[in-house]
């Protein structure tokens, strides 16, 4: 515990010297713990945060952001972003990810500049930055958003840690990719196909009860890959009411495989850098 708060005193250190911040604020518990200690840095009137609202957040994501933020009593900015007039999000290369930051940073800035804040941050952290592909972070990082975070070499325990410490609700809240990341690569991007897999992780989630933690609706194309915690692999399996929820939501025929959820399992076809253009 010790650790703990010297680690989280220093976060409070690092942010007291942004000025008025604002976060670019998804919910998870990593923007989480940046709003928060900018809050305590800062006070509640020198901090705002803004969250992208388009087809990929789902509306239970959003929903519990705003919960955050009136508790804190931060600002909330919820703009709608058009990440998906942009051909490269739309087509859904491997850089996927950069064109949507891109277009959430620019909005972001767009809006510090606007209400005078002078400082823009993320929720990166120490793990995102050596976790391999992440063009994500390159995108933020032109645009010249702060990382504290990762500038403070706090990784994702760490993080959890200090959110705990401080009493944050979601401490222990499951990683929450946006809904595209469930779309293989070279598979088209459109509000219709992220709306089904929001409609069949709700409905899976239901039909499993409360003993989910994580799960994935991937849309291979051709194909669904359902990835859940390892204890429920066969539960999953053997469940008609499953393969019924994912078929209802939009999916008709498609075979449907059930796997141990892994983050990031849709980038394992990057491993040939070739790929990543």
């Amino acid at each position: 515990m010790v650790g703990v708060v010297v680690l989280s005193r220093e976060l409070l250190t690092e942010m007291a010297g942004y000025g008025r911040t604002l976060v670019a604020f998804s919910g998870g518990v990593d923007s989480s713990v940046v709003l928060a200690a900018a809050v305590r840095a800062l006070g509640s009137a020198q901090v705002a945060a803004v969250t992208a609202v388009s087809p990929s957040l789902p509306a239970a994501e959003l929903a519990s952001a705003r919960e955050f933020c009136a508790g804190l009593g931060v600002a909330h900015h919820t703009p709608a972003t058009s990440e998906m007039d942009v051909p490269g999000y739309r087509e859904n290369g491997p850089r996927r990810c950069y064109f949507c930051k891109s277009v959430l940073l620019d909005t972001a800035n767009a809006l510090a500049a606007e209400l005078g804040f002078a400082t823009i941050t993320t929720g990166t952290n120490a793990s995102d930055v050596v976790a391999g592909f992440r063009p994500g972070i390159q995108a933020a990082a032109e645009r010249g958003a702060r990382t504290p975070l990762a500038d403070l070499g706090l990784e994702k325990t760490t993080v959890r840690d200090i959110a705990r410490h401080w009493g944050l609700p979601v401490w222990d809240k499951p990683a929450a990719a946006c809904t595209a990341s469930r779309v293989a690569y070279g598979i088209a991007v459109t509000p219709a196909r992220l709306a089904r897999i929001e409609r069949a992780e709700t409905a899976v989630r239901a039909a499993l009860g409360g003993a989910v933690r994580d799960l994935r609706v991937r849309d291979l194309g051709d194909a669904v890959r359902l990835e859940v915690d390892p204890d429920l692999v066969e539960r999953a399996r053997g469940d008609e009411a499953v393969g019924a929820a994912i078929r209802e939501a939009g999916f008709a025929a498609a075979p449907i495989r059930v796997e141990v959820f892994r983050s990031g399992s849709m980038n394992d076809r990057l491993a040939d850098p070739r790929r990543r253009q």
